[in-house]
């Protein structure tokens, strides 16, 4: 049954998404709980096109996370049963711990270990394309080839059920709203992702000391102990893992952080 709804969801989704530029994806597993911290429409679809809203959702209310067939909308359920689409703008909801307000240990516990299930399949995910070829702009509906953002949003897809954005920025972005980051890539978890300025070349001494000024043109998976997943060239053999001190991708560090 569950594969019956997705393959119809993908289908009005390919039919009505407002934003052509998005890739269409299959509907996310993710599961959750959002909080309405400004009102905004509960639609039938995930599109503004066309005349397909159900209600105004009120500031306060809880929604049911069902999926995220892209980066801009979440399927909900309301309250009182209703299935939907509300966008995913941090203007109108916020993610709420899916443990509601207990400190319990044990929900504590529960729900490390998820986030620490989600990192390993994410990094499995990406691992299984290792050497597949690099391409600036690739296609990001397909997995033949990759660029540095749409590797990492592919490991996502699979590995979590996250859509992130399609460019590297714009995963910054979302990593900066998500939770803390950090400008040290030693204190960096197993699955986060790191952001990196442009190449300038080999020495310590090429690259600004305080980079937070500088343009994201890459991102990587770090995988602990000083290594990182990634890809960045057809010359480096496409996707690889790397090591980071001591090499320019220590110089070029901009900052980390999780995308769960």
């Amino acid at each position: 049954m569950k594969k019956m709804t997705k393959g119809i969801l993908s289908v009005v989704i390919a039919a009505s998404i407002g934003f052509s530029s998005v890739p269409i994806q299959a509907l996310a597993s993710e599961q959750g709980t959002l909080k309405v911290v400004s009102s905004v429409n509960f639609r039938e679809k995930p599109t503004t096109n066309g005349n397909n809203q159900i209600r105004f959702l009120k500031s306060g209310e809880t929604l049911e996370i069902i999926g995220q067939p892209n980066s801009y909308w979440y399927q909900v359920k309301d309250k009182n049963g209703r299935t939907g689409y509300v966008s995913s703008s941090s203007k109108y909801v916020t993610r709420v711990s899916s443990g509601s307000s207990s400190n319990n240990s044990s929900s504590g516990s529960k729900s490390n270990a998820s986030a620490s299930t989600k990192v390993e399949r994410v990094i499995k995910a990406g691992q299984k394309y290792l050497g597949t070829p690099y391409e600036f702009g690739s296609n990001r509906s397909s997995t033949r080839t990759f660029d540095c953002s749409d590797f990492v949003r592919r490991a996502f897809i699979e590995g979590a059920g996250i859509t992130l954005p399609s460019d590297s920025r714009k995963q910054g972005d979302y990593v900066k709203k998500v939770g803390k980051t950090t400008t040290n890539w030693k204190n960096l978890k197993r699955g986060d992702l790191m952001f990196f300025m442009s190449y300038k070349g080999t020495s310590k001494s090429s690259y600004p000391s305080n980079k937070q000024s500088q343009r994201i043109t890459h991102v990587s998976i770090y995988l602990g102990n000083g290594k990182m997943l990634h890809t960045y060239s057809n010359a480096s053999g496409g996707v690889r893992v790397d090591s980071i001190a001591n090499k320019h991708w220590e110089y070029r560090f901009m900052f980390g952080g999780s995308a769960l």
